[in-house]
């Protein structure tokens, strides 16, 4: 009897981890056919000095979230290529010296709010999100928050003392090489994150811990108008962000068990804020005030979804087309 039960195990087991390992590889290649293009095109776009320019045009912008116009190349490297490279030409432009708390504190937000848009739009675009609200989402969002903080930091006085600097960047290398290296890293940990949240996740099932996770959420959702059903997808992008939740993001939506509409509100909502975690960390590195950098921020993003989700219920059906696909792909 007891041999019997063992097997029973050890097959059940067997199965569990066979069906673990083939959704952690299905959500993995999903991930990589979009993050690989979009990596290879950020690349070609930084050869071509693409980047530089794209800075030197939006500098007028800068001045009327009052930053210094050179600030501009800095929310260009992050929107092109990632947090950690806009840090980089943060200290190369010698911006750590010349900003106070305030002024780190709106460029850090709005890095925050747009960023790695290559690939984090083409994530929400697989997902079934407009390509165009997207990106007026993420940059129209990240300037009007940037714009609001500077006034309430401007007319309040806050703020105003000199940014402390926390960090200090090595020279970067810009050689192939160097570039191929950090690809491979960055992939090896998507991979590595997303066995791990997967396998994360499937334990809080079976404990149960899911359904209360679901229940905390419920109105905070309710008041959103999104259903509880996404709750996994809110999770996975405030904690993980796009890039390294994408995979898991795109499996949920397409497993068809959400609503197109409640996909797309969540995806919006993840858009002005996600990673809450590691990215919070590395802009409160460049001195920004922790309080604007994260409860401003989801203040800002519940408002603007509440709003979006009172614009959708307005809009007539056959118009929601613009913005997502009326159900899951």
């Amino acid at each position: 009897m007891s041999n019997r039960l063992n097997s029973k195990w050890r097959s059940a087991l067997k199965n569990s981890t066979q069906d673990w390992l083939t959704e952690v590889w299905m959500i993995f290649s999903s991930l990589m056919k979009i993050m690989i293009p979009a990596l290879l095109v950020v690349r070609c776009i930084e050869l071509l000095g693409w980047v530089e320019a794209l800075g030197t045009m939006i500098q007028p912008l800068m001045l009327l979230v009052g930053l210094p116009g050179e600030t501009g190349l800095v929310w260009m490297a992050a929107m092109m290529g990632n947090i950690y490279t806009a840090m980089v030409v943060f200290y190369q432009l010698g911006l750590a010296e010349q900003l106070s708390i305030a002024q780190v504190s709106v460029i850090s937000s709005m890095m925050l709010i747009a960023h790695s848009l290559p690939v984090e739009v083409a994530i929400a675009r697989a997902i079934g999100i407009s390509l165009w609200f997207t990106l007026f989402l993420r940059i129209g969002g990240a300037f009007l928050f940037g714009f609001i903080t500077y006034q309430a930091h401007s007319n309040l006085a806050l703020l105003q003392l000199p940014a402390p600097q926390l960090w200090q960047p090595e020279t970067a290398d810009t050689s192939w090489v160097a570039w191929l290296l950090t690809q491979g890293q960055t992939i090896a940990v998507a991979f590595v994150v997303i066995a791990a949240l997967t396998l994360f996740l499937r334990i809080l099932r079976v404990l149960g811990v899911e359904r209360l996770i679901h229940f905390l959420l419920a109105p905070v959702l309710r008041l959103l108008g999104i259903a509880k059903v996404a709750s996994n997808i809110i999770i996975v992008g405030l904690t993980l962000g796009l890039s390294f939740g994408g995979g898991l993001l795109i499996s949920e939506a397409r497993r068809g068990h959400i609503a197109g509409r409640d996909i797309f509100l969540s995806m919006a909502f993840l858009g002005l804020c996600h990673s809450l975690i590691e990215d919070t960390l590395l802009m409160m590195l460049l001195g920004a005030d922790f309080s604007t950098i994260v409860f401003a921020r989801l203040l800002f993003s519940l408002l603007a979804i509440l709003a979006l989700s009172r614009l959708l219920d307005w809009l007539p059906t056959n118009k929601r087309g613009w913005f997502y696909r009326q159900s899951a792909p």
